[in-house]
């Protein structure tokens, strides 16, 4: 009989609290509200079936010390799997670690506290779990941050790619002393939460460059494991099929970096050399960006009211991005671009500015007529050497405005509602 498990990973609970807003029945943010209703409907799915094991592959919050209401949220879905007795391996990501990179801090609470059948792996360490449907051991492999494997003397004068070079020998090392010690007899899955050579980034890869360290696949596809769980990219994947190595992805859209990416989680059917992957999406809230070009436009003004109007954006987060030249600016009416919006969840306008002004006369960029956005964009096409990548930075500021679009009294009085 194989054993079932639940693979998740990413849930980032407490995220994206700017594309939501106040529920006034609730008083919680509608985005809040969106990721935990994405986790219960993992939770549900785990005790129907049910299965033997979860696995969730880490970063469990956005920081490592999330509001009381947020852990609270987390831990009561989590709890429902204690109370049907399916064992939990709760894996330490890189969102839940202090800055230093010591222990685990939003997770570590459930080994203080006991939880029946939970165990943390904030270590490279093997487990033995017993299921229903018989035994298996894990292998986690935390979030490693260079203070983890090497101390200062050892990285002292060494280049950066030297570093890399000297951490991913000493993972090596150590996770072959830990396959040494595997039972063959047993299934067995490596839980991890790192980066991957050959992984496609998802929207988190403007927060996560420089940041860790990138793993060679070939470190990860070893005889010894018959699966091999991942976390930390947000964008499902399997990178291999002997053994399948997988990415789940998050189980919710963080930001519009994500707008195209499906949500879910894994399920995997495991007996010792064999594991069989399915991927479950997940009905989350759609994004959708409508993107229109003006700038030819006698009347641009209609133009963007007939694109909302022949969009579906019913319950979406939604931005409208469109590019117009700066005498257009006066022609828009953004209040009734907002009325015809507001069937969406939230929404927010992005104007982009063509045609600007030369690089000589940038100091009048700071006129109110002109946002951010478009100052940027003009600094950029006024530096060659920027060129191939000011599609990635306006993207990355794009991201940004949008995470800000509320204005800073609305964010105060939300937060201080949800907490």
């Amino acid at each position: 009989m194989p054993i079932r498990i639940l693979h998740l990973s990413d849930i980032h609970l407490g995220s994206g609290l700017a594309h939501g807003r106040l529920n006034p029945q609730t008083g919680q943010n509608t985005r809040f509200e969106d990721f935990t209703q994405a986790l219960s409907l993992c939770i549900e799915r785990a005790l129907t079936e049910p299965v033997d094991l979860v696995l969730f592959g880490g970063d469990a919050f956005p920081d490592a010390t999330p509001a009381p209401l947020i852990q609270e949220a987390f831990a009561r879905q989590f709890r429902r799997l204690a109370d049907a007795g399916i064992p939990t391996v709760l894996l330490v990501g890189n969102h839940d670690q202090h800055a230093q990179g010591i222990g685990g801090a939003s997770l570590n609470i459930y080994r203080t506290l006991g939880v029946p059948g939970f165990i943390v792996g904030d270590r490279l360490t093997t487990h033995r779990i017993e299921t229903r449907s018989g035994p298996l051991q894990v292998t986690t492999l935390p979030w490693l941050t260079r203070s983890t494997l090497l101390t200062r003397s050892e990285t002292q004068g060494l280049s950066l790619a030297a570093i890399n070079r000297l951490l991913l020998e000493k993972l090596q090392l150590a996770l072959e002393g830990e396959v040494r010690q595997l039972d063959p007899q047993l299934p067995t899955v490596l839980l991890a939460h790192l980066m991957v050579e050959t992984a496609t980034w998802g929207a988190e890869r403007f927060l996560a460059v420089g940041r860790g360290l990138t793993v060679p696949l070939g470190v990860l596809t070893r005889d010894c494991f018959d699966y091999v769980a991942l976390g930390h990219v947000h964008k499902h994947q399997i990178l291999a099929q002997q053994p399948p190595v997988v990415y789940p992805g998050s189980i919710e859209r963080v930001d519009f970096g994500e707008e195209h990416e499906p949500k879910g989680f894994v399920r995997v059917d495991l007996v010792k050399g064999e594991a069989t992957v399915q991927f479950c999406p997940l009905a989350v809230r759609p994004f959708r960006t409508l993107s229109v070009d003006v700038t030819n436009q006698a009347n641009p003004q209609t133009s963007l009211e007939q694109a909302i109007l022949g969009a579906d954006i019913q319950g979406s987060v939604v931005r409208l991005v469109y590019r117009l030249r700066p005498e257009q600016l006066s022609q828009i009416d953004r209040s009734t671009l907002h009325q015809l919006l507001a069937v969406a969840h939230t929404a927010t306008l992005i104007p982009e500015v063509v045609n600007l002004v030369e690089r000589a006369r940038w100091p009048n960029l700071s006129s109110a007529a002109l946002d951010p956005l478009t100052a940027l964009q003009a600094y950029l096409k006024g530096r060659e050497e920027l060129t191939q990548l000011e599609p990635d930075l306006m993207e990355a500021a794009r991201n940004l405005l949008t995470e800000t679009h509320t204005s800073i009294e609305e964010a105060v009085q939300e937060q201080l509602r949800l907490l």
